[in-house]
């Protein structure tokens, strides 16, 4: 496990919101469960994000924290989302998780896809 203070950060809002999803789920008892986020091929950018609850870490996982909440990415992806931060909204102009990521050099309309 290689742990890391810094790369991958989390907003308060969207803190709030992981935390709530986690206690929602019933994931917050026996065993720990952390965010993964990663890259993938697809959007209409030609790369999308991925962001989901885990608890299987691999040994080539690179783990951060930020705010309390423990990050997990692969190393493909980390190449991608190195100094990004995962934010929340809930205001009129949309709902969800999106990414504020300074990597990306363009984004399409949706926030989950991006190109470098």
């Amino acid at each position: 496990m290689n742990f890391q203070q810094n790369g991958i950060y989390i907003s308060d809002k969207a803190k709030q919101k992981v935390l709530q999803i986690l206690e929602e789920k019933n994931l917050t008892d026996e065993i720990p469960y952390f965010l993964r986020v990663s890259v993938t091929s697809g959007g209409c950018s030609g790369l999308s994000y991925l962001l989901d609850f885990d608890n299987d870490q691999k040994p080539t996982d690179h783990v951060f924290e930020d705010n309390g909440i423990k990050i997990v990415t692969d190393m493909k992806s980390l190449l991608y989302l190195l100094e990004t931060t995962l934010e929340f909204s809930d205001g009129l102009s949309g709902k969800g998780f999106y990414f504020n990521n300074p990597n990306a050099a363009r984004t399409c309309a949706c926030g989950e896809s991006f190109a470098v």
